[in-house]
């Protein structure tokens, strides 16, 4: 047998296990080698985008209750998941009705697309209406109320990641963060501030980085998660670009707005939330007038943590 035949029969072999275990521990060991332990071939994250929920989630004849954006079986996931770390939904919760979300979660990120509520965590109470973002600790229950009209809220998580590991929810008093509330009015005062002032060519785009007290040292949202809602002024584009995160992202507001992701086009519809890639070369344009904007979800503080989030602008992008 040739040397080739050799290293394609290793690379070939099924999981080993111990010859002559003795012990329970001995016989759960299993042993892979250089050839058939790197090619564990995953399904890839497609680039996609969800419009019938929020339809559905805005529908007048909608009950109360969680629409997932759930492409696990594409995944190949056991858990309901839009990307491998992230799980986004659109909670319809209907006048003078109430909601209860408790994702098995660190954290949970939540964005009101329309009406005015509560929504009660531990002993906090937030006062929000459209616009409004949200942030809540995960392992403690949300009771989302709507008030005189239905409400709609886009809610994220690492549900996924933390499934992942099999793990529980960290507990009340170990959340990476706390309650906090993002008001509307504060989120367009930072970006107006952020386009007066910022020099051309300074920065990548107009992002506002959305983070919290207690994780104003690492700039994320959640130690593995960063949030930020960036703005598209009319008649302008952001330069193609990569990196290594995967970006879950909610339309806010743009008329005649596109992204091209690897070469193909991905025209923006109404509250859609959409997934763009790990490493995917993607560039954002705004054919309007009027200023986009988009709030992007990303698994960046893994990458951050870890010194490879590897942002760079395309040389030959779309």
């Amino acid at each position: 047998m040739s040397e080739s035949d050799q290293k394609t029969r290793v690379s070939e072999l099924p999981a080993q296990t111990a010859t002559n275990p003795i012990t329970p521990a001995q016989s759960r060991a299993r042993f892979f080698n250089s050839g058939n332990a790197f090619n564990v071939q995953l399904p890839p994250v497609p680039d996609c985008a969800f419009s019938d929920e929020p339809k559905e989630a805005l529908a007048e004849d909608t009950p109360t209750g969680m629409i997932y954006c759930d492409i696990s079986d594409q995944l190949d996931c056991p858990f309901p998941a839009t990307s491998p770390l992230v799980l986004a939904g659109y909670a319809r919760i209907n006048a003078g009705e109430s909601l209860t979300t408790n994702q098995c979660a660190s954290g949970v990120i939540a964005y009101v697309i329309a009406g005015t509520g509560t929504t009660t965590c531990g002993d906090e109470i937030v006062e929000w209406s459209s616009g409004d973002i949200m942030l809540f600790p995960g392992g403690i229950p949300q009771l989302h109320a709507a008030e005189e009209v239905n409400a709609v809220l886009w809610i994220v998580s690492n549900e996924p990641q933390v499934a992942f590991e099999n793990l529980q929810p960290p507990a009340p008093n170990e959340a990476p963060t706390g309650v906090v509330h993002f008001t509307r009015s504060d989120i367009e005062g930072q970006i107006d501030h952020l386009i007066e002032n910022a020099e051309e060519g300074e920065l990548p785009g107009y992002a506002v980085v959305l983070s919290s007290e207690q994780q104003e040292a690492s700039r994320n949202v959640l130690p593995t998660l960063t949030l930020a809602m960036n703005s598209l002024p009319g008649g302008t584009m952001q330069r193609p670009h990569r990196h290594n995160s995967v970006a879950v992202s909610l339309v806010v507001s743009g008329e005649g707005c596109y992204s091209i992701v690897d070469g193909n086009r991905k025209d923006w519809s109404a509250w859609a939330t959409t997934v763009t890639p790990a490493v995917s070369v993607h560039s954002h344009h705004n054919s309007g007038n009027s200023r986009a904007l988009f709030l992007i979800v990303q698994d960046g503080g893994l990458y951050y943590h870890t010194r490879a989030m590897g942002f760079e602008f395309a040389e030959h992008g779309s």
